[in-house]
């Protein structure tokens, strides 16, 4: 009778063991496609047999064993944030490249080349009034230009803004569910695979916002840092950040666009260490890609320098010239040519957006008379033509034409588009081979999945028929030795 209780003790422990495995092996086929999922295994424990001592032997249960691989999620996690950064940059570079048309009807650089053919026309009837009003007109064309790639550039700038804050807003959005998360994987002893789904997965999806690093604790809780070095979530704790717009100590622009500013849970700013994602690459686009065009509190930008250097030098040329001569007797001077362009002259970063042809400003006081000497009655509007190619540093910007210096500033525009769209395209392949070996580390294989349960209902179906052997053994020994039977 000892032997027979003692053979259902371990046949009934090993059906619990495969019961649970069953159990196990299921849930991974249920979880195939849950985000953040790693395939789990029970494992099976033998029980040691000692007679003499009471032990039965057997099989038991043990600890059930996840398959994730850190490395290989950091992996993933690495390559969302490259995806994330390059995607951003592609659209907000995209917009930017619209700016900076060299090639259709429109913009600043087919409203130069009009001024110049205005110009040059006007050169040769330097006294007729349509050919003076047709530079009136280019030249207003050509400022309108400028206005409307100025107020692109400052839209751009207004939607980055709104986009940052939003980005920020997201983070602390996912950081606060996984400190939610977080503090139920602290009273769940740190089993619960579901759970652990959940966290992973809004670590991938925080990923592609900010580059972050995460390390699991004993508990089954996550501590989730930027970039290695900024704490967003330990335990229960949330460190959320935030975001603004400011001045540099040093800015000498008072009245500049400001620039964007993220900000840790210490008020420390930490804008410098956020490089990827789209976090990063919109504070890439705002603090210095559009700077570099539309300046902020230290640099005016090359938009609002070139409008500067044009206006000034056609201006420069025009008043250098006369609208007539002095009266041979001397008693009537000759008169000095205006302005043709005005500015907003008390914020550099504002040029471009100000530019207009004077509003005081007649066809008839566009000044044609080079005095010389010699004198040249066409002299300036020859002069104002030679600014398409120019022959003196003193009528170029940079080393260069004003065409080709804007021309500068599509093309860079344009690379930098064409480098996001190539990172785009190298993060998106890496991406791919990432979440490819994280599926072979911890994803589920149905297949392998299918057999394994068959191997454990197998061995589960034949303890329980081993179990009805064994009842039926002692049921009939029970019989046999019942007092009053024969």
């Amino acid at each position: 009778m000892p032997g027979l209780i003692s053979s259902l003790y371990v046949q009934a422990g090993a059906i619990n063991a495969f019961e649970q495995a069953i159990a196990v092996t299921s849930a991974n086929v249920s979880n195939a496609s849950t985000p953040g999922y790693a395939s789990q295994t029970q494992t099976l424990v033998a029980v040691p047999e000692d007679i003499g001592q009471g032990a039965t032997g057997g099989v038991e249960a043990g600890p059930v064993v996840s398959s994730r691989d850190h490395y290989a999620d950091q992996a993933v996690w690495n390559q969302q944030t490259a995806l994330g950064g390059s995607t951003q940059s592609v659209d907000s570079l995209t917009s930017l490249q619209s700016l900076f048309n060299v090639t259709g009807t429109s913009g600043i650089s087919t409203a130069l080349s009009s001024l110049y053919q205005s110009f040059s026309a006007w050169g040769q009837t330097p006294s007729d009034s349509t050919a003076q009003q047709a530079v009136l007109t280019a030249a207003g064309n050509l400022a309108t230009a400028f206005q409307q790639t100025a107020s692109g550039l400052a839209s751009a700038a207004t939607t980055a803004q709104a986009q940052l804050q939003q980005t920020v807003n997201q983070v602390n959005t996912l950081v606060g569910q996984l400190q939610q998360l977080n503090t139920l994987a602290m009273g769940s002893n740190g089993n619960d695979s579901g759970l652990d789904a959940q966290i992973n997965s809004a670590i991938e999806n925080l990923s592609q916002y900010i580059p972050v690093s995460a390390t699991e604790q004993p508990d089954g809780t996550y501590t989730v840092m930027l970039d290695g070095q900024t704490p967003l979530v330990i335990g229960s704790q949330q460190f959320p950040l935030s975001f603004d717009m400011y001045q540099p100590a040093d800015a000498t622009n008072t009245d500049a666009p400001p620039l964007a500013q993220v900000i840790d849970a210490n008020g420390t700013d930490i804008t410098s260490d956020i490089t990827g994602g789209q976090l990063g690459a919109l504070l890439n686009f705002r603090n210095t890609v559009l700077p570099s065009y539309i300046g902020d509190g230290t640099q005016a930008g090359s938009l609002n320098t070139m409008a500067q250097q044009f206006a000034d030098t056609v201006n420069g040329i025009l008043t250098s010239g006369n609208i007539s001569d002095a009266s041979a007797d001397g008693t009537t001077p000759a008169v000095p040519g205006v302005p043709l362009f005005t500015y907003d002259t008390t914020n550099a970063t504002n040029v471009a957006a100000s530019l207009a042809v004077s509003s005081t400003i007649t066809p008839g006081q566009l000044a044609a008379i080079d005095p010389g000497p010699p004198e040249v009655s066409n002299g300036i509007p020859l002069a104002l033509t030679q600014l398409e190619n120019p022959e003196s540093s003193a009528d170029e910007i940079n080393g260069e034409s004003y065409t080709a210096a804007f021309g500068d500033m599509a093309t860079q525009a344009g690379n930098l588009l064409n480098d996001a769209t190539e990172d785009q395209q190298v993060a998106q392949s890496a991406l791919t081979q990432a979440q490819n070996l994280q599926q072979q580390q911890s994803g589920v294989d149905l297949d392998q999945q299918a057999v394994t349960l068959v191997q454990y209902q197998s061995s589960y179906e034949a303890n329980a028929e081993m179990i009805t052997v064994l009842n039926q053994l002692m049921q009939d020994t029970i019989n046999i030795l019942e007092p009053g039977t024969t």
